[in-house]
């Protein structure tokens, strides 16, 4: 039931677009509707209620993107009030450029991967013999350093842990479509022992952790991420120990 609420959780998390779309030109690029109407949401994503149509022959004003959704802005509708809202890629892509042809807008490509700021993902591997899964997001701080925040939750025979850390990572080459980097952290572990017989206190230490993985980018705005690390768990007690993970995961680029 826990890895099912927290499989739940991540998934959430991964869906949701709450983070900063992709900057556009300073003109907004200008689109007639074609079809007999243009749905705006009030946020990028299926979940967000309509709030306004645009009816055929009006012109929209394409602000920017965030993955499949468009951010839009309607000057004058019938009752003379500005619009803004977003639009799905699947209705933007029939509407009319200028000259009057279809705008034919692209999909996230392999430029927009080595050009965007935010990743985030999920993965599922081995966390010393337990079954892990986490949650990461990301933002690129340079072309070769990323700073990123994870959590980790691991279900074992004996305890079940859950790990939250932050790290830099190092991808010396951001050109390749396979990438490899290498990552440093720190965070924190809480640990929770499964004992039925003998009652055992949960305890809570500090981590860190180096690791190496790659990136290779899938289509569109997926990644996929293999990933190795070691932690150092400082115990209170007299000797720290030592943790190996394996992962494996997508990402999607913002």
């Amino acid at each position: 039931m826990r890895r099912a609420t927290f499989c739940q959780v991540l998934l959430t998390i991964s869906l949701l677009t709450i983070l900063p779309g992709t900057a556009t030109a300073d003109e907004p690029l200008i689109a007639t509707v074609a079809d007999p109407y243009l749905e705006m949401h009030s946020g990028p994503g299926r979940g967000y209620p309509i709030f306004h149509v645009v009816e055929k022959g009006e012109t929209v004003e394409i602000l920017k993107s965030r993955t499949d959704w468009f951010k839009v802005r309607v000057h004058q509708d019938i009752e003379g009030r500005e619009r803004i809202g977003w639009v799905h890629r699947s209705q933007m892509g029939r509407t009319l450029s200028p000259n009057g042809e279809l705008l034919g807008l692209q999909y996230a490509d392999f430029e927009d991967f080595k050009n965007s700021r935010w990743e985030m993902g999920i993965a599922a591997g081995d966390f010393e013999g337990a079954s892990s899964l986490n949650g990461h997001l990301g933002y690129r701080l340079t072309e070769n350093l990323t700073t990123e925040l994870r959590l980790t939750h691991a279900i074992g025979s004996f305890s079940d842990n859950t790990l939250a850390s932050i790290n830099i990572q190092n991808q010396p080459f951001p050109q390749w479509r396979v990438s490899p980097y290498f990552s440093l952290g720190a965070g924190v572990i809480r640990t929770q022992p499964n004992a039925t017989l003998v009652q055992v206190e949960d305890r809570t230490d500090s981590a860190l952790n180096v690791g190496i993985g790659a990136r290779a980018y899938i289509t569109r705005n997926m990644v996929l991420r293999a990933e190795y690390r070691s932690h150092v768990i400082l115990t209170s007690r007299d000797q720290n120990e030592e943790v190996k993970e394996w992962t494996l995961g997508i990402s999607i680029f913002y």
